[in-house]
């Protein structure tokens, strides 16, 4: 999902003429597009599907980092105890 910043960043000017075409480029390509105004960076523009995914990875990538840390603290539970814990034991 790199960002192409010869094609994906636009004005918002033009989001506001054709809203849908911008959306669907967005949706399509599974890239974000940076809105800008005044040459400035205001906003993103990003599928859903593209979107939902994403925040998917971060919240796993945070459970892995949370759980190495726990490790280095100490905060380890055995199998048993993590099975009984879900409720699975």
């Amino acid at each position: 999902m790199d960002t192409k910043f010869s094609e994906d960043v636009i004005a918002l000017s033009d989001l506001k003429v054709n809203p849908g075409r911008v959306v669907g480029r967005a949706k399509d390509n599974h890239r974000p597009i940076l809105v800008t105004s005044r040459g400035r960076g205001i906003a993103v523009v990003q599928g859903l599907e593209e979107f939902e995914k994403n925040n998917e990875e971060r919240e796993f990538f945070k459970a892995i980092a949370q759980g190495l840390m726990d490790i280095k603290e100490g905060n380890e539970l055995s199998l048993i105890d993590a099975k009984k814990k879900l409720g699975i034991a």
